[in-house]
């Protein structure tokens, strides 16, 4: 089963500074149907204006993972980290019993990123927080596995849940394959570019919620950037 999330008909917001389309149920947007899938709690499409950000802000029991499209995300939190995410990189963030962090575009240009919450496994834990390049050059034609609950994926970020965040990139024409695990759901969203899943077409910045599926195969339909989540 594939259900198309199309951008259009997402929930969202503009806040002048910030333009956020939401996936899933988040802040003052609301659809039941759209809570979670699986322990996929929150999938944003962020666009932040240059020099203006998210001010400090609290988070616990939370894996937060911040994929960056275009531009820049600037993070500081109250364990003292500080770094400069740039396109291509992705960062995360364990939340844990208590953390407070700021998220900045300090370039000149609008940052565009996909903001990914997932729940952990457990709660607590103590914070922490690490960032990392993912060339996409070597994401053409596979998927690369960004970040990890699994102790096999050892080149990704760590994730304190059962779940991974892959990325892949495909030329028009290309065509590459993923297998789910048996009762994971996936969640697919193409940064650019449209693809076919299964015989569904998705386009640019749609979701595709997909469950009950052993085997995905994914065409380009155009040249594409996709990310996907496959979760307990």
């Amino acid at each position: 089963m594939i259900e198309v999330r199309p951008f259009n008909q997402l929930g969202g917001a503009d806040h002048g500074w910030l333009k956020a389309k939401h996936h899933f149920s988040f802040a003052e947007y609301y659809d039941p149907k759209r809570m979670h899938w699986g322990n996929l709690r929150v999938w944003n499409d962020d666009e932040i204006a240059p020099q203006s950000g998210f001010p400090p802000h609290p988070h616990a029991n939370m894996e937060i993972i911040t994929y960056v499209r275009e531009g820049a995300i600037t993070h500081l939190d109250s364990m003292g980290n500080k770094g400069r995410t740039e396109a291509g990189d992705v960062q995360v963030m364990s939340a844990g019993t208590g953390v407070k962090h700021s998220e900045f575009n300090l370039e000149n240009e609008t940052t565009r990123l996909f903001q990914i919450w997932i729940l952990p496994t457990q709660p607590g834990g103590a914070p922490s927080w690490g960032a990392k390049p993912f060339p996409k050059s070597d994401r053409s034609g596979r998927f690369v596995t960004l970040a990890s609950g699994f102790a096999d994926d050892k080149d990704a970020l760590p994730i304190r849940t059962e779940a991974r965040v892959l990325g892949a990139t495909v030329k028009a024409g290309e065509r590459l394959k993923l297998t789910i695990a048996p009762n994971h759901h996936a969640y697919l969203v193409s940064a650019k570019g449209a693809v076919d899943v299964n015989g569904v077409r998705i386009d640019a910045r749609d979701g595709a919620a997909i469950e009950n599926e052993k085997e995905i195969e994914i065409s380009g339909l155009e040249d594409a950037e996709i990310v996907l989540v496959e979760t307990a």
